[in-house]
């Protein structure tokens, strides 16, 4: 889980051994969901053409990203790589059906987003999956959902959640690009833990202490 990195820059190209693939989304498939929904699908994505207009896409909506930034964040920016489609060995495109298991998806009725969060936990599921298999793995989230749609053919009503690069890769960094590159820092997990209620940034206390 530590050694797993969003992969931008290391992908070496070569091809995934088939069986090693199938491990991958077996593991992703393997994910729970709510009322057994199962509400994922995964699209392999190897065509030349698709990941070309895919990456002219992805590289126009940087640029409509960058042109919100200034100053110091502008040129930390710059020099961040967002994605690893054209190096990567194949992508793997995961989407939302939230009609699968309908009319009663059993879990569902009072959170609309349970089917999505249970997508979320296929691509864990498949991001670990296929660190153990040392392969890398890279989200690219600067898109258009209905541009991947039509690109893809998916059908309305279906969400691509995740467009994922997938392949081999010459090493995995120590410590994330955006920490590398300063964009961000890892938060402590003792900010990220409450007890009994939420509390201010000021009120933090150390993971296992307790109130007096």
């Amino acid at each position: 889980m530590h050694r797993r990195r969003d992969v931008r820059g290391q992908f070496t190209g070569a091809p995934i051994p088939a069986d090693v693939l199938g491990r991958i989304l077996a593991a992703a498939h393997a994910a729970p969901s709510v009322g057994l929904s199962q509400p994922w699908d995964f699209i392999r994505v190897t065509d030349d053409r698709t990941r070309r207009a895919f990456h002219a896409h992805v590289q126009h909506e940087r640029t409509v990203f960058a042109a919100t930034l200034a100053g110091e964040r502008a040129e930390r920016f710059d020099g961040i790589r967002i994605d690893g489609i054209l190096a990567a060995s194949m992508s793997l495109v995961v989407t939302y059906d939230p009609a699968r298991g309908e009319p009663a998806v059993l879990g569902r009725h009072a959170i609309a987003d349970a089917g999505l969060y249970s997508v979320c936990l296929a691509i864990e599921n498949l991001w670990l999956a296929a660190t153990a298999e040392g392969l890398g793995v890279g989200w690219v989230s600067f898109y258009r959902e209905p541009f991947v749609q039509e690109l893809l053919g998916i059908p309305a009503g279906i969400r691509p959640v995740a467009w994922l690069c997938v392949g081999p890769v010459t090493h995995l960094e120590t410590t994330p690009d955006l920490e590398r590159h300063g964009w961000a820092r890892r938060r402590p997990l003792a900010d990220a833990v409450h007890a009994e209620r939420w509390r201010g940034r000021d009120d933090q206390l150390p993971v296992g202490s307790r109130r007096g």
